[in-house]
């Protein structure tokens, strides 16, 4: 990596170009060392420019909200490109179809549905991160997915090349979407349905008290931390947990969380491999004792 090369093309930019950047305030857990260099493309032509320049040779992280992922606290020695205030537009289309940028969290996405009297995006109102993100692994809860209400998907790839790819030939899977790593999503089209405004601010707020009721709130985690073993057993996840390890256990300041026991908290300053001890206990504990092999939902930059 030539820090003078960067330099220069941070020079005829106006998007923010810094290095060695805090990494602890880009996620949710509040963990991670610093990065060498941190991209906050603002427009399409600076992340276009920059993928021409640097996409081959340099190794790139693409950050959303940081809501599930666990940085190590070691330097990443790469860039990492979180997409600025461009990528955050939503747009009605006819048919009920709305458009928005992948910088767009789930949340602000339910909320323009609703304004809008478009149903079939009130899930989202529960899934704390972005809409890059939840295509990137499908995200979804209360029986609902991104794929449900996807029509296509507009990426651009190392090169600085657009394609747009319909919902259609995405084969997406359980917390998995089977695109290109390499792709960096820059929007998206969904399909929702007419709908009373009133219904669906009452089916928003019966999620949001549920939610409420089951999981952390106002503390320092990354959601769900592993997926549920669909296939290797009839529990959820959490029962598998609760069932095969003591929720009392920490390991420094990283702890289970005691109102759901698949979210794992940073109860202070938690070191990157405190975490990471709480998270192969579990998964260790859960195959001990019954014989499940879990796998994180959560993504570990180590």
């Amino acid at each position: 990596m030539n820090i003078k090369e960067f330099q220069i093309f941070s020079s005829n930019i106006k998007s923010k170009l810094e290095f060695d950047y805090s990494i602890k305030k880009l996620n949710w857990f509040n963990i991670g060392g610093i990065t060498k260099v941190f991209f906050k493309a603002d427009s399409l032509n600076d992340l276009i420019l920059f993928l021409k320049k640097f996409g081959k040779e340099e190794k790139i992280f693409i950050l959303g909200a940081g809501s599930n992922i666990l940085f190590s606290d070691k330097k990443f020695e790469g860039v990492i490109i979180k997409l600025g205030k461009n990528f955050s537009n939503i747009s009605l289309m006819p048919n009920d179809i709305i458009v928005a940028g992948s910088a767009v969290s789930d949340k602000k996405l339910s909320d323009f549905a609703m304004e809008n009297s478009i149903g079939g995006f009130e899930f989202l109102s529960c899934i704390p991160g972005s809409i890059g993100g939840g295509l990137r692994i499908n995200s979804g809860c209360f029986g609902r997915e991104f794929k449900d209400i996807l029509v296509s998907v507009q990426v651009i790839d190392r090169n600085g090349i657009i394609k747009t790819i319909p919902s259609s030939n995405i084969n997406f899977g359980y917390r998995y979407s089977p695109l290109e790593k390499d792709y960096i999503f820059l929007s998206a089209s969904f399909k929702g349905e007419k709908k009373n405004k009133k219904e669906i601010e009452n089916k928003i707020n019966d999620f949001k008290k549920e939610k409420d009721k089951r999981q952390p709130t106002k503390v320092k985690t990354g959601g769900s931390t592993f997926k549920n073993p669909i296939g290797q057993s009839k529990l959820k996840v959490w029962e598998l947990i609760k069932n095969s390890v003591s929720i009392d256990t920490s390991f420094g300041e990283a702890e289970i969380s005691k109102k759901h026991c698949n979210f794992f908290i940073n109860t202070n300053e938690a070191k990157f491999e405190d975490m990471k001890k709480l998270i192969n206990y579990v998964k260790n504990g859960v195959k001990e004792k019954t014989g499940v092999k879990l796998e994180t939902e959560i993504e570990i930059i180590d």
